[in-house]
């Protein structure tokens, strides 16, 4: 029997089932359960302390070894192409006037959007070119494809310059949208022709750039780097002179020109040493080949 309506104080003889016992039976408090990690995450060991430590057993000198001949020449590619950015805004900055400068810094920051579509050509060109390059056995075919795989990323390259330079075609019409002073996209304007010069040919600059690396002829790209190093900073710097004398006059139109002239240059260079390369490696897959048939 059950006694209802009992007081809180009174206990109630309400019998209470086996079932009913398992239901409300206290669940006993298990340790907290911390968040599941995966990937590299996952052996627990990546921690702040690790970037500050260095332990001889995670260090591999061999591996080391194969990356050391590339950092003198890709430092010297970043610091050459950056070497001749500075000049140019450093000339911009303290040579010409305030609507020069305000020009420039347009025509910059456009430049600066448009290249990077062009950059990732050198490095798919580095991941793809060794593999052929690399190749053992079968000297003939390894020299065709070689040849076939720098013309097609030539063929990309231009394709792609040919897309910038009509991207760079419609600057007077999105040129509003930086600034309404009519001046100052009048020198924006000027700036057109050296900026779409430099950027139709500068897939074919990054597609020559990247197979010179994929077939490590990094000697060469560091001396040129070198050369460039100085030189266009050098020019810049003789424009800067010339207009502080009255000897010429010059305008952002005249740097970028300068600018792009350089470029082409580059872009002349890196192909004509492709075209050495390949021709010697036709020849020695001649010299092979004539040396088997005796």
């Amino acid at each position: 029997r059950v006694r209802l309506g009992t007081s809180a104080s009174e206990p109630s003889t309400m019998p209470i089932s086996t079932e009913t016992k398992d239901i409300i039976r206290p669940v006993k408090k298990s340790k907290k359960q911390q968040p599941k990690t995966r990937g590299f995450l996952s052996d627990g060991k990546l921690t702040l302390s690790n970037y500050f430590s260095f332990s001889k057993d995670n260090f591999n000198l061999s591996k080391a070894k194969e990356f050391l001949p590339f950092v003198v020449p890709v430092t010297t590619t970043s610091v050459g192409r950056i070497s001749g950015y500075i000049a140019m805004s450093h000339v911009a900055s303290s040579t010409l006037g305030t609507y020069d400068m305000a020009g420039h810094q347009i025509v910059f920051s456009i430049f600066c959007c448009l290249t990077p579509f062009v950059d990732a050509l050198s490095q798919v060109a580095q991941s793809f070119v060794p593999a052929v390059f690399e190749a053992k056995g079968r000297a003939k075919e390894r020299a065709l494809a070689l040849r076939k795989t720098i013309n097609n990323f030539r063929k990309v390259g231009f394709g792609f310059g040919v897309v910038l330079m009509s991207l760079v075609a419609c600057i007077p019409l999105i040129g509003r949208y930086f600034t309404t002073d009519l001046v100052v996209l009048e020198r924006v304007n000027s700036a057109i022709p050296g900026v779409g010069l430099f950027m139709i040919v500068n897939g074919l600059m990054c597609a020559g750039e990247g197979t010179l690396l994929g077939q490590k002829d990094l000697k060469f790209l560091r001396n040129m780097y070198t050369v460039f190093f100085f030189t266009v900073p050098a020019y810049m710097l003789r424009l800067k002179h010339r207009s502080l004398t009255g000897v010429q006059a010059v305008s952002i139109g005249t740097m970028w020109a300068a600018f792009s002239t350089y470029n082409v240059i580059r872009t002349s260079l890196w192909h004509l040493r492709l075209a050495q390369l390949q021709r010697r490696t036709d020849s020695s897959v001649a010299a092979s080949t004539e040396k088997g048939n005796r």
